[in-house]
């Protein structure tokens, strides 16, 4: 079977096809379009009419490649940006109607799940772990071992919707940075009391700005042709402080960031830096699988 797997992120759209056979995941073609569909309002859960425009116009493009590579099936999945959108029916109807794709839109639970599939099918889930996924409107959160998952949650705290709502000043002052440390004390207490109780050794990084992390950490290794890799603890931490303190100009000129992430990178290092100051993992991870990849294993696993 041929399948077209898409993510509608909140910054970015993505497209894989692949093609599934005996459980096994062949992937064939891979796109994205920044869409930067949570732009200006994500905060006050609307879609505005550009982003809107872009999104469709994004779909309309993966359809003609879709239609090139002769699919079987096209499973198209939306998340934060949409489900919380006064608007996200409409957005969802406009695409079946002028794209021809039919989108469902998940819950953040079942989001982290999907996310979860991804990266077991890595093998890097070799301990008790905590699986990370920051997206752009809410970032997902997974304690797992390698018997399976014991506990997973959404929060909406995203990069573009932290960067909306605190973004005053380059570089970021002490006072937003308290303000958002205080936010994160409000949302993520429950997470933090159930790292206490299970203990995760490693720290797993699902793509995004993982992977950015990852191309500036480890230069010169292909990020598009592998599955996982092991990131050092210490140059981690030393890179999250650096892109923190950082201004715009400073980081605009990183080759790894790519336009999108520039002011974004520094609201997920804010996240990064609660994480690793209240839980006791001492290891780091990416897994270039996420929710695209476990939503193709399923797949396989029905197969």
């Amino acid at each position: 079977m041929k399948a077209a797997v898409i993510d509608l992120g909140t910054n970015t759209f993505h497209l894989v096809i692949s093609t599934i056979h005996a459980g096994k995941v062949d992937v064939l073609y891979k796109t994205n379009i920044p869409v930067q569909l949570g732009q200006g309002k994500i905060n006050e859960g609307e879609i505005i009419p550009e982003a809107f425009e872009r999104g469709i116009n994004a779909l309309k493009t993966f359809r003609t490649e879709i239609d090139k590579h002769g699919v079987d099936l096209i499973k198209a999945t939306a998340t934060a940006a949409v489900r919380s959108a006064s608007n996200g029916n409409e957005f969802v109807r406009e695409a079946a109607e002028k794209a021809g794709i039919t989108i469902t839109v998940i819950s953040g639970e079942q989001e982290a799940g999907y996310i979860f599939k991804g990266v077991q099918a890595t093998g890097l889930i070799r301990q008790k772990s905590l699986i990370m996924d920051i997206g752009g409107g809410s970032t997902e959160f997974i304690l797992c071992s390698p018997e399976g998952q014991f506990w997973k949650k959404s929060y909406p705290v995203g990069a573009a919707r932290l960067l909306q709502a605190y973004w005053h000043s380059d570089p970021v002052s002490a006072a937003d940075q308290q303000a958002i440390a205080n936010l994160f004390e409000k949302e993520l207490h429950e997470l933090v009391e159930k790292c206490n109780v299970y203990q995760p050794q490693c720290l797993i990084g699902s793509a995004g700005a993982f992977e950015t992390y990852a191309a500036m950490l480890l230069p010169g290794t292909d990020l598009k042709n592998i599955a996982a890799a092991n990131l050092d603890y210490k140059d981690f931490s030393d890179l999250l402080t650096k892109l923190i303190l950082s201004d715009h100009a400073t980081r605009e000129a990183i080759p790894e960031l790519i336009p999108l992430r520039v002011d974004m990178i520094v609201m997920a290092s804010l996240l990064c830096r609660y994480i690793l100051k209240n839980t006791a993992v001492k290891q780091i991870a990416l897994s270039t699988y996420d929710l695209k990849m476990g939503i193709l294993y399923e797949l396989a696993a029905e197969e």
